[in-house]
């Protein structure tokens, strides 16, 4: 059985954002293209990352995954965090819980631009939070860790984004 392949807003988003001509201010035709959204610019766009959305802004993440990158995010849908236990986004959306939000956020992103054809054929990537997620290939469905990829390679000016439908969660600091 295969995963299904969900189209989001946020893939019509980038290839409106890549195809869509600027005009300068004396309207005498096309300048160039106007530049491609970034990560969190796409998200943001989706309609089905606010949580995620929230969540990056919440632990001071905006500035880095807008920046230069690139960055490849494995990101959880409104949906998925929706499965976590009651009361636990909200618990993770307190300044008190910052530095344990941002593990979880870091942990969705691995360092450089990982495109689907390159993802399947890894094992594992290590994440910008330190630990490594495990990546495997079962009958043409990807998963990483318990997470199944719905949606691959939507492109952003700083990387690239795989839509997964469980939140990702590292694994607990040894003792």
């Amino acid at each position: 059985m295969r995963a299904p392949r969900i189209i989001t807003t946020a893939l019509a988003m980038a290839i409106i954002a890549t195809s869509v001509v600027a005009c300068d201010d004396d309207d005498d035709g096309p300048v160039g293209l106007d530049p491609q959204p970034n990560i969190v610019e796409v998200a943001a766009g989706a309609g089905d990352f606010e949580t995620l959305v929230a969540a990056v802004t919440a632990a001071g993440l905006v500035e880095t995954l807008s920046g230069a990158g690139p960055f490849t995010v494995f990101a959880p849908t409104d949906a998925a965090f929706a499965k976590l236990p009651a009361g636990t986004v909200e618990t993770l959306l307190q300044p008190e819980n910052l530095a344990q939000l941002q593990a979880i956020l870091t942990y969705h992103v691995v360092a450089g631009e990982v495109r689907a054809a390159q993802v399947v054929q890894l094992n594992a990537a290590t994440t910008v939070q330190g630990d490594d997620v495990t990546i495997a290939v079962n009958d043409g469905v990807v998963s990483v860790n318990d997470a199944t990829v719905l949606q691959i390679d939507i492109g952003a000016s700083n990387g690239v984004i795989h839509v997964i439908d469980t939140v990702l969660l590292p694994p607990a600091p040894a003792e």
